[in-house]
């Protein structure tokens, strides 16, 4: 008889959250001579990893008392927390109201109010202007008594979700021969919630951080400084402020990549393999694959796909949209960017700076 593969009976959608497969990346794995793998985190009930920090979130605070059935859940969010949170809400019993910079993929907007979510979009501001999408949602929740803010940059159930679940299914996929962790941070929950329980089984783990052009965490954590330089079209990662989950994160090396490798490894890995990447899962990839350049052959290499590919479809596959940021839609040939990268090694930060208690 045919290997059937045993699926999941769920009474909820919340109930599936987790338990994603991993993939190995043939094409990139031959190249570089290790095993890398993508955490399939499209496979979430929203398409996403941020599906287990909403479902952490939620259940975390209605177990404290502080959210109720019935009670609105607020939210300042890119976009895919915001689809995870309206999964989560209505399958235990609440509303959701979702605060969003406007300049977000029209993809992750609807896919929030097709979820029966509410949407208030704001202007994208800089973070010290009060109008900014995070300090919107945290003033609409002080002034309802019947709301709760789910705060996922500063409440640590955001990484507590990867710390309990995401981390140990890695573990117990690549029977702990597990060498490299790659992860791109915006929050800072997965890496911080991986790094953490990844570091206790094996302290030798490298833990990589992916980041992208007109982030401050790469400078962070070279000097203390958040600065930046450029912009990227990714959504959602990147940051100019040390959070609470980010703190917490076990960080040993760190390598900014501009959006142009972003083109080169996304239709490289669509050709090869048959995977179509989302922005910031090509970012993830694309560290993964200059970790595995600038290690010896043979090592075991994880990091995540994020969303689902086609949440990119109006930046990172529009033709128009890059040409606009002055972007050649044409991808340089991976040969080249393999040799590019093998010449880059002194873009690879080692972290020897103590970030926890600053």
């Amino acid at each position: 008889m045919q290997n059937i593969k045993r699926g999941r009976v769920a009474g909820r959608q919340s109930e599936l959250i987790g338990g994603t497969d991993l993939l190995k990346i043939e094409s990139l794995s031959k190249l570089s001579g290790s095993s890398i793998y993508v955490k399939c985190e499209h496979q979430n009930p929203g398409g996403s990893i941020k599906d287990r920090a909403a479902l952490q979130l939620v259940e975390d605070a209605m177990a404290s008392g502080e959210l109720k059935p019935g009670m609105t859940i607020v939210e300042g969010t890119a976009g895919n927390t915001g689809i995870g949170l309206a999964i989560v809400a209505k399958s235990l019993g609440c509303d959701l109201l979702v605060v969003m910079p406007n300049d977000q993929t029209p993809e992750k907007t609807r896919m929030i109010e097709m979820h029966g979510a509410k949407l208030h979009a704001v202007p994208p501001v800089p973070f010290k202007d009060p109008n900014h999408f995070y300090h919107t949602a945290r003033r609409i929740a002080e002034e309802n008594a019947n709301y709760w803010w789910a705060n996922q940059f500063e409440n640590t159930s955001n990484l507590k979700a990867h710390y309990l679940h995401t981390g140990p299914e890695i573990w117990q996929q690549t029977e702990g021969n597990i060498d490299i962790l790659v992860s791109v941070s915006g929050t800072g929950g997965t890496i911080g919630g991986n790094s953490k329980f990844l570091k206790e089984k094996n302290p030798n783990i490298e833990v990589w951080l992916a980041d992208p052009d007109g982030s401050g965490s790469y400078e962070f954590l070279r000097t203390g400084a958040y600065e930046s330089s450029g912009s990227s079209m990714t959504e959602g990662i990147g940051i100019m402020r040390l959070v609470e989950n980010f703190r917490q994160a076990h960080i040993d090396y760190a390598i900014n990549l501009p959006d142009h490798d972003l083109i080169a490894i996304s239709r490289f890995v669509r050709e090869q393999d048959g995977i179509v990447l989302g922005s910031s899962s090509a970012l993830n990839v694309a560290a993964a694959f200059f970790a595995a350049l600038h290690r010896a052959p043979g090592k075991t290499i994880v990091t995540f796909a994020c969303d689902l590919g086609e949440r990119s479809a109006s930046k990172l596959y529009n033709s128009k949209y890059l040409q606009e940021r002055g972007l050649n839609s044409e991808p340089e040939p991976i040969t080249d960017l393999m040799t590019r990268y093998r010449k880059s090694a002194e873009r690879i930060l080692q972290v020897t700076r103590s970030y926890q208690n600053d």
